[in-house]
């Protein structure tokens, strides 16, 4: 498959001299267009902070990003917005939907600030909106609709610019099982059948096995991977748990 981000030897150091944290430490991988990946690893493994480097939420200290052939790192900071409002789509632990805005509008909105035509921004809302099964509630507001049509809602927002990267950090951290379960399942079919290329960090064995591929990071790199390939999902479950339990991992955390 085609190569849609390459990770190159990045590093990144917080603090002053005499009380440097090294927070990632050489990591590099790569990703296919249409992987489903999850970062995992404890508080302070360094998970957070590599999804934030490739957001550019942060910067790296060294080493390279690059996202479909552009080197995110050499973008300047005042062109940065504009690159991941048309790069990249966000899923948000808490949904950061608007009440003051329909369902809807909530969704249209990454294509009203990139000035899209109002035609084109109505066709494109419905078409995702019918993929993700929201199309009865578009004039609805947040507060007026159930919890699972509001995951949908940003999960439709996040594709809705067709995105070369979905980003999500610990999306479920906030859910109850069931309603953990139900987000799950429509992130697997933005990547199953809208293709979407999606990575999520998560300290979470349940909704990691939901990826097609495993990375574990340990101390700022890489400790393993497990691919998922022709296993199913109960099985890369329980490899999961495997590592977790050889990296220490708090088992309380799975649901």
């Amino acid at each position: 498959m085609e190569q849609i981000l390459r990770i190159e030897h990045i590093e990144k150091y917080y603090g002053n001299k005499g009380n440097i944290t090294k927070a990632i430490d050489d990591i590099s991988f790569e990703v296919s267009n249409g992987e489903f990946i999850a970062i995992m690893g404890a508080s302070g493994s360094g998970k957070t902070t590599l999804l934030n480097c490739i957001s550019t939420i942060d910067t790296v200290s060294a080493g390279h990003i690059f996202l479909d052939n552009t080197d995110i790192t050499e973008i300047k900071e005042k062109n940065l917005a504009r690159f991941r409002r048309e790069n990249l789509g966000f899923v948000f632990q808490d949904f950061n939907l608007l009440d003051t805005l329909t369902i809807g509008e909530n969704i249209a909105m990454a294509l009203t600030i990139n000035k899209v035509p109002e035609n084109d921004i109505d066709r494109r809302v419905e078409e995702m909106a019918e993929k993700l099964d929201i199309l009865s509630i578009l004039n609805k507001f947040p507060y007026q609709v159930s919890g699972g049509q509001k995951q949908r809602c940003a999960c439709a927002r996040a594709m809705i610019n067709n995105p070369k990267l979905i980003l999500a950090d610990e999306p479920t951290g906030a859910l109850d099982s069931h309603s953990a379960q139900m987000l799950l399942t429509t992130i697997q079919t933005m990547n199953q059948e809208l293709n979407a290329t999606i990575l999520i960090v998560t300290h979470d064995a349940f909704t990691a096995s939901y990826s097609r591929r495993v990375l574990f990071l340990k101390d700022g790199r890489i400790f393993t991977e497990i691919q998922r390939g022709e296993q199913s999902r109960k099985q890369l479950f329980g490899k999961i748990l495997d590592v977790m339990t050889l990296l220490g991992g708090d088992l309380s955390d799975v649901r």
